[in-house]
Formats: C-alpha cells, structure tokens, sequence
C-alpha cells in the first residue's frame, strides 16, 4: 500500500510541476466536486473548507464548481467512511483535522487514514486557552491555580465533541493541575465560542479562528497558545493585542504542546492524473493573497507538506494520539 501509495504521489508531483516539470495534469473534473467536513458548521475546518471553496471560485481556478457538505455524525466517522467507500471517486474531497486518529481511535470505527488518498497538508492550526472576557482568570497561571485550588468539576471546559482534539487537552490540563473539570462536548468549535460568550462555561481551548470575531469584539481573552513558539501574526486585533502577543502555554506556566493538522484527502484508488490536479490545486490557493490574509487571520502554523513528507507526518502523528488517547483512557476496548 505505501509503496504503490509513493509511486502515485511521485507521477502526481511530475505531473503538476513539483518534480521540476511545468506540464499541467491531463484529468480536470467533469462534475460538481464534494467537499466533505467531518464536523459541523462554523468550526474551523467548516471554515476552512469553505475559505478554500471561495477562493477557488474568485480565482477560477477550476471549471468546476466545489459544494462542501457536513457529515459530523459520529465524531466524524460519517465523513470519513463515506470517502472511504467512494473509492475511485475523483469528485469528492475531504478536509481532516486531528479526529482523523481519533474518531477510529475512540469508537473502533472501522477506518484508518490510510484507507483514503492524502493529498496535501494545508497548514497546522493552534488551539488557545480562551476564557470569558470578563473572567477573573487574567493570564493562563491564573487559570491553572484555580484549577488546582477549586472543587472537582467546578470550572466548566467547552469543546468540540467527545474524545477529540479539545477533550484530549482538557484531560492534559487536568493532569498538569491534579483536578477535574467538567468537559461539556459541543457540535463545533463556533457554538463552542458563543457558549463561552454567554458565559455557560468558563472556557474553551478553541482554534484562534472560532474565535477571533469574539475576540476582536472584545468578548473573550486569549491567556496563551498551545505551541512551542509565539504566533508570528502582529496585526493588533484586539483592545491593542494581536496574535504575537499572546504567550505561549509553557512560558506561561503550562507545560503543554498541542498543533492540529488541516489536510486534504481524496477517495482511495486516485488514479495519478487526478491526485495531480488536486495538489497543484490546493498549491494554487496557498499561492493566493487571500490564503495569506486566512493564515494571519486565523493564527495558522504555515506549513504545507505533500508526497511522501506527508505520509510520515501522517504515521507519526497517528502514533503520537494513539499514546495520548491512550493516557487519556480514551481508546475503544
């Protein structure tokens, strides 16, 4: 699988101009392409999805147009095997964030990212610990003391679904902390942050881009972002803060480190020509200003891998959630 898997991406990178050739790929769609988000609406994959859609279509990119599509049910397990079972089906594409290990991870749904094609990692979102605006918990050290000093279950955690991204770090900053929290799943990060508006929980640790209109509006405080270096955004966005001005967690006083892939895939038994035009696709809109405006925007980590740098991303990083799911006591028996 990995070996014919290689070779397709190798005559797919030739094709498109990334192997030192400026040939343009044969095959283009003859149809309405699917873009499918396996999660709900205003979340950032949702938003993401459809930045891609617009941009696609404000640039012509392709003579087709591209229709995204919701499939959440499941922790995103009805997204993942329906690109699963349309092998062979070059119309349909799908954008995957972190549940792509651990939706089969926590349910046993029979699916592993190998069963599609990957066709390109687009960028690494971040998570922020978010809070109220008008929260006492100032910076994120504030934040972990009074976890550690209230009551078990005592400070709410909004987040995205059960035993994914959002729930895995919660149970991160409860083991830093040595206390409970009580996780409340929500059907995506954009309900997330209005929860947290309303003050229904006492915070989220959101992507940048769920809530950043929150934030900008000065609705919600951002303590500090879950990566080893500071966003490298300096726009100031917020009551004179931008993105660079947030600290990370560990400088903060939480030890923590947790980036989320934003990638594409497509059905398994892509024929090489079809990987080829959705990899110099997906490289024509990161060549877009608009792309850049999105990254800064939603504080992304500007990395973007194909071939096989991808692959061994993708391995690495399935291996790497298999331990933290399992730590977590998160993995299906």
């Amino acid at each position: 699988m990995r070996t014919f898997w290689l070779k397709t991406l190798s005559f797919a990178l030739a094709a498109c101009g990334l192997a030192g050739s400026a040939a343009a790929a044969p095959w283009e769609p003859s149809k309405p392409v699917e873009f499918v988000v396996p999660a709900g609406t205003g979340g950032g994959a949702d938003q993401m999805a459809r930045f891609i859609q617009g941009v696609v279509v404000k640039h012509q990119l392709m003579k087709q147009s591209i229709i995204v599509v919701n499939k959440s049910g499941g922790a995103g397990a009805e997204g993942f095997l329906d690109v699963k079972g349309s092998k062979g089906e070059p119309h349909k594409l799908i954008i995957t964030l972190s549940n792509l290990f651990t939706t089969p991870l926590a349910t046993g749904v029979p699916f592993n990212w190998r069963d599609m094609t990957p066709v390109s990692m687009m960028a690494l979102d971040q998570f922020v610990l978010w809070v109220n605006a008008e929260s006492p918990y100032k910076t994120a050290k504030d934040f972990l003391e009074a976890l550690k000093s209230s009551p078990p279950n005592t400070i709410k955690m909004g987040g995205t679904g059960s035993k994914q991204e959002d729930q895995i770090i919660t149970v991160m900053l409860e083991g830093l902390a040595g206390k409970k929290m009580t996780y409340i799943p929500y059907k995506g990060g954009g309900e997330v942050a209005v929860q947290l508006v309303g003050k229904h929980i006492t915070s989220t640790v959101n992507n940048p881009i769920e809530a950043e209109s929150h934030w900008r509006a000065g609705k919600l405080r951002a303590l500090c972002v879950f990566d080893s270096v500071k966003l490298p955004y300096p726009t100031k966005l917020s009551h004179g803060m931008s993105w660079q001005d947030v600290p990370t967690c560990t400088s903060a006083g939480i030890p923590m480190e947790y980036v989320m892939l934003r990638g594409i895939f497509m059905p398994p038994g892509a024929t090489p020509e079809q990987l080829a035009f959705y990899v110099d696709l997906m490289a024509k809109v990161r060549a877009t200003p608009e792309w850049k405006d999105f990254m800064e925007k939603g504080a992304f980590r500007q990395t973007a891998l194909t071939g096989e740098a991808y692959f061994n991303w993708l391995g690495k990083n399935e291996q790497m959630h298999r331990e933290l799911m399992k730590q977590a006591g998160f993995i299906a028996q």
